[in-house]
């Protein structure tokens, strides 16, 4: 039984990962996680310098999942190289780092200075605010999304994966503007636009007022997005959005993913990443599949 996945080169043990955000680094999860397991770890946005984050409230409890407007609060580059890198570098998975910015040129400096560094593959969220274009993010013009990939590309070492943002009229239009520009493989999706009010206090749960919906209660939007996108564009898809089980993730393969991640439920379960992983390999074993690769968009037209 053949597990492994091949994206843009490089070849995962599995097609489980972790979604950016909600496993940091690994190091709080290593108690309950064999970080061997994984495929891939996706670590938590890394910027140019540290952010401090949105003020609180930040966190808000929803129906089938949760709001978050942590505003990608992170401790920087330099911290990132010399304290998280060191600790990944200790385990048989890939490395696959989140980096945020919020202008181009942000971008740029840690893509370039994750150039030299033993990481795998950089997933570029342009769900972050393009503070150029009035706080659009850069993932919601197909013309700002060519932009910055193909510049990302032009200075990458690594293969670049777009994080694509659902907020958008036709995610198949930024599929396709980020294959265009050059990106080697896309994950999908970010998180959705919500609100949530305290009826009794009147007041945001959220100081942001708004925050990005995660959570199983996205798992549809989600599979669909795959969907439309694995037939618009040659290029690997990485489905994301609501997985809490292998049932789960097998569906996001069906709709057209060569790998997944696993978010929100990590927050609920400690266990969940690898509650995936054996659960992909019980199914392959129940329905004689040899090799993982023959599962990807095999949902029967």
């Amino acid at each position: 039984m053949n597990t492994k996945v091949t994206i843009a080169g490089v070849t995962l043990n599995n097609p489980v990962m972790t979604a950016s955000g909600t496993f940091g680094s690994g190091m709080e999860y290593s108690d309950f996680v064999d970080l061997n397991r994984l495929g891939a770890v996706v670590t938590k946005g890394v910027a140019n310098r540290p952010w401090p984050g949105n003020p609180t409230p930040r966190v808000a409890e929803t129906y089938g999942g949760m709001l978050n407007a942590i505003g990608l609060q992170n401790p920087g580059i330099n911290v990132f190289t010399e304290r998280d890198i060191p600790f990944l570098r200790q385990y048989d998975t890939k490395i696959i780092v989140n980096v945020c910015g919020k202008t181009v040129e942000d971008y740029l400096e840690v893509v370039e200075r994750l150039g030299d560094e033993p990481v795998d593959m950089l997933e570029i969220n342009v769900s972050c605010p393009n503070v150029k274009e009035g706080a659009i993010a850069f993932g919601q013009k197909a013309e700002a999304l060519y932009d910055i990939t193909s510049q990302i590309k032009d200075k990458a070492r690594q293969p670049v994966i777009m994080k694509l943002s659902p907020n958008v009229t036709d995610i198949t239009e930024m599929a396709k503007a980020a294959e265009a520009a050059g990106a080697d493989a896309l994950s999908m999706i970010n998180t959705i636009t919500g609100m949530k009010i305290d009826i009794h206090r009147r007041q945001f749960a959220l100081a942001n007022k708004t925050g990005g919906l995660s959570g199983p209660a996205i798992k549809p939007v989600a599979v669909r997005m795959v969907y439309q996108a694995a037939h618009a564009v040659k290029i690997p898809i990485i489905g994301m959005g609501g997985i809490a089980n292998a049932e789960d993730a097998i569906e996001f393969i069906l709709a057209g993913a060569s790998a997944v991640a696993v978010g929100a439920m990590n927050f609920v379960n400690p266990y969940a990443t690898i509650e995936v992983v054996e659960g992909i390999e019980a199914y392959m074993e129940r329905y004689g599949i040899e090799n993982v690769a023959e599962l990807t968009g095999a949902v029967e037209e």
